[in-house]
């Protein structure tokens, strides 16, 4: 039984966001693994409630999941001016993860990285570990989430019993090998992570804090990655036109 009730839900472009703070976030993470039962996780951002219009898939996938996490500011603005439930703050995949890593330190949860390329994911726990030196990992692994992997990747994934799985293939192929596999993988916490292994790694750079703070991490990815245009596009002006469309609708 979860000590912590589940927060209540905005609902943007019909798509449900959680109305929750990181505090929140990890008590319920927490509980989740006390319960022994698989849950899963969405990293839920503008760009993810773009792509969820066209793929119901999709949609159904963040609207099911046992959390699903304001990743990104426009959620929040989008949930103030479309008088839906207030999203608090909020909480960023690429932050998680180092803060799973210190509940792994502090409490002995054990994790598996999946995904990213090959050797990322070793790189992101050596810088971890420096920080967390009693992060306890079940294991690793590049793989893949094709439907011929499939198989192979639960024979690695199963008999090392993790309590937690960051799964980093980007949305929304990591969100749907989890919920194609939450049942037979039987793991209390699974999240897609997207690049979130390659920011701890080094092998790609978030900008700096002070962007962040402002809320123009995507103007850093359009001048450091600018064949991310598209991607860009959707997750700001298009959002943003589809939300106001949807504020119109409304009167």
């Amino acid at each position: 039984m979860l000590n912590q009730p589940l927060p209540p839900t905005a609902t943007i472009l019909n798509v449900k966001v959680h109305a929750l703070t990181t505090k929140q976030t990890l008590a319920l993470i927490e509980q989740f693994i006390a319960s022994g039962q698989p849950h899963q996780l969405t990293t839920t951002n503008p760009e993810f409630v773009v792509d969820a219009q066209r793929d119901e898939t999709f949609r159904h996938i963040i609207n099911s999941a046992a959390l699903s996490l304001p990743d990104g500011i426009g959620l929040l603005k989008a949930a103030r001016f479309l008088d839906t439930t207030p999203l608090p703050e909020r909480v960023a995949g690429s932050d998680l993860v180092g803060q799973l890593a210190d509940l792994s330190h502090r409490h002995g949860y054990r994790i598996f990285f999946l995904g990213a390329q090959e050797g990322v994911a070793e790189q992101a726990i050596a810088k971890l570990r420096q920080r967390y030196p009693q992060l306890q990992v079940a294991g690793c692994y590049a793989g893949s989430p094709s439907l011929e992997e499939n198989e192979a990747l639960l024979q690695r994934i199963l008999p090392t019993r993790p309590d937690i799985l960051l799964v980093a293939y980007g949305h929304p192929k990591q969100d749907k090998w989890i919920a194609r596999n939450l049942e037979r993988l039987q793991i209390p916490v699974c999240i897609g992570v997207g690049g979130s292994f390659d920011f701890l790694a080094g092998t790609s750079k978030r900008a700096p804090r002070w962007l962040q703070q402002l809320h123009l991490e995507w103007l850093h990815r359009l001048v450091t990655q600018p064949w991310r245009w598209r991607r860009i596009w959707k997750a700001v002006p298009y959002f943003s036109w589809l939300v106001l469309r949807q504020k119109l609708n409304q009167k």
